[in-house]
Order: C-alpha cells, then structure tokens, then sequence
C-alpha cells in the first residue's frame, strides 16, 4: 500500500514538474523598445519572436517571424547571425557600414543610387552582385547567390513580393521608414543588430544617436522659435510635403522650427496640390529640397522646372537651400543618423547658430 501511495505522489510530482517545465520554456518576456512604435519583440526560450505592425492599417500586422541560432530559413523564421543578405535600400547598405558588418552584403538592388564608396568599389570588384531594379529585380542573380535573407521595405497596397516570396528565403519588410519619429526609425538598427549577431554594437551605436539628438533637441528647445519651412519640389501634379507625424515632421518640431503642416496627423508624405501649398506654406521663410541631378540647381533651372516657384517668399527673398542627393550621402545617413540632420535644420533654420556648418544642404 506505501508502494503504492509512493508511485502515485512520484507520479503527480513528476507531471507537475513536466508542465512547470514547458511553461518556464514558453514563457516570453518583452524587449523594451525606447521610440520605435511599429515593431514588438518578445524573447522566448533560445528565440526571438517579432512582429511588425501595420503602418497604414491601425490594428493589423505587417509581418511575423522568429530570429533564433538554429533551424531551417523560412518566410517565418531567420537563422542568425545572417551571414548573406541581399539589401534593397542604400539606407540598409550604410547601417551595415556603421556596424562593421559590410562583409555581409552579398547583393544590392538600385546600385545607380547607392551613394558608399565600398559598396560600389565591391560590385565593381565582383564581390558583391547589383541585382537590378529594386521593382523588379533579377530574381535569378538573387537564386545563384543563396542569400540568407533580403532586407527590403515594403509600401502601401504592395501586394506582396512576387516571385521573391516563392524562393524560400526569408524576407524582412524593413517598415522602419513609416515611423512617426526620426528616433523611433533609427531605433530599428537594434532590430538589423540581433539579425546580424551584433546585438551590443547596434545597442550601443544607437545610445549615441539618442542621446545626441536629446541634446540638440533641448539645445534648439532654448532657442527662440525658428524660421518657417517648405520642403520638397513639385513632382507633375503633385507636390509632397512631410505629413506632421511623419518622422521628418517630428524632427522640425524638434529643431524648434514652424512648419506648416506640424499639425497634420499623417505618418507619411502629404500629395498636395500647388494651389495647396501656395495656400498653407507659400509664405514660408526657407525652401529646403533635395534632388539629384549631375549640377547645383539655379534660380533659372527652378522656374525652367515650374514657373509657379516665384510665388513662393522663399523664392523671391533667395533663401533657398538644396540637398544634390546624387554627391551627398543624405538618403544613406539621415534614416539611421537622424542627429545629422537634427544638427542641420538647427543650423538652418535658426540664423546666427553654427554647429560646426551644413552637412547636406547648401544654399542656392
């Protein structure tokens, strides 16, 4: 009878111990994420499980998958450390640059706009692949390289990735561009670091971009209140401006400048109309836009473009400034050193401050 009452307890004992087991295993605890409001990570046993949301339908989910150090790649689930990627964005090339991690870069798509030396030296050399048109890209090329996961960012109504999503090869939407603010984008290079196996690298290079911006916030915050901003050009119809949630919008409020459309709550660019921003902003005191182009811009090849800029206070008083994205490295920076241009439109739009000079800008 104690034999019995004895198998029994061992019994129970060991069921409960079983099931305290799997639930210690299962139990996932949240990655604190400081700015970055589109991405949610858990760290659950020897993985990590990552969602990103939506950023143009609020509630939903962009995308799902698990980093862990071993396994099978799938469109799901990543092995890490990647050791072949496939980069769609000169963004993504240059945050590999700063994390050391360059050797990593097995192909490139849109190699015409990629703006880093090393990276155009390298496909020259045969050691990194220019895969085409990041629209349609040589999926082929792509197949031969066997890469171990493609960075790309996906954009509203994509539709999905055509034939790259047959290929078995995990694919991460890089949504880090529709981030309300310039800190919440950069703060993905966290996310990039797990994927690469430099998790300590990415932390600590982002504790240096965040704690830079916040001193040039407070910085600019005991400045008297800036001058007001246009940005961009009229493309055909269309004249796109920062929406004032978008991470641009947010870094002008940082800089303590007027913007127009601050009050705006969209999280991307605004299509508007030219009789629009004649309207809201024609009477804002700088025009800063970014182009690219094999020259400088003159006042004579803007009204060659569109007669209508000479309405603009900006245009007739000369306080115009333009970024030529085909010298500068403006789009391979900003989106992962938002302190850059922090430090820039400061400069900028605050007259008499100097901060060591203008990085991407120049006046016409």
């Amino acid at each position: 009878m104690k034999t019995g009452k004895w198998l029994l307890f061992l019994l129970v004992f060991v069921t409960l111990s079983c099931r305290d087991s799997r639930v210690s295993k299962t139990t996932s605890q949240a990655v604190p994420w400081k700015y970055a409001q589109l991405l949610s990570v858990d760290s659950c046993a020897d993985s990590l499980l990552v969602t990103v949301k939506n950023p143009w339908k609020q509630g939903e989910t962009l995308q799902h998958f698990s980093i862990s150090a071993s396994g099978s790649p799938s469109s799901s689930a990543v092995v890490a450390p990647l050791k072949r990627i496939i980069c769609f964005s000169t963004a993504h090339c240059q945050l590999l640059e700063y994390l050391g991690m360059a050797d990593r870069i097995a192909g490139v798509c849109d190699l015409k706009y990629i703006l880093i030396p090393d990276i155009q030296r390298r496909v020259k050399a045969g050691r990194i692949a220019d895969c085409g048109d990041s629209m349609n890209p040589d999926v082929e090329k792509i197949i031969n390289l066997r890469p171990d996961a493609i960075i790309l960012s996906p954009f509203e109504g994509g539709g999905g990735f055509g034939k790259l999503e047959r290929l078995g090869v995990p694919i991460i939407q890089a949504a880090d561009y529709m981030e309300p603010s310039a800190l919440g984008r950069a703060e993905w290079m966290r996310l990039y670091g797990r994927l690469l196996g430099c998790r300590q690298r990415s932390d600590s290079l982002f504790h240096v971009v965040d704690s830079t911006y916040q001193s040039l916030k407070h910085y600019a915050a005991r400045l008297p209140l800036g001058l007001s901003i246009l940005t961009e050009r009229k493309t055909g119809s269309t004249w796109y401006t920062p929406g004032g949630a978008s991470w641009l919008g947010t870094l002008l409020k940082d800089a303590h400048a007027s913007y127009a459309f601050a009050n705006d709550g969209h999280s991307g660019s605004l299509p508007l109309s030219y009789e629009q921003i004649i309207a809201k902003a024609g009477e804002s005191d700088v025009w800063a836009f970014k182009f690219n182009g094999p020259k400088m811009m003159t006042r004579s090849d803007l009204l060659h473009e569109f007669y209508g800029y000479n309405a603009l206070k900006a245009f007739r008083t000369g306080n115009i400034y333009e970024c030529n994205c085909s010298i500068t490295p403006y789009f391979e920076e900003v989106p992962f050193r938002p302190d850059y241009l922090l430090r820039e439109m400061i400069q900028l739009l605050h007259p008499g401050v100097n901060l060591g000079g203008l990085r991407y800008y120049r006046k016409l």
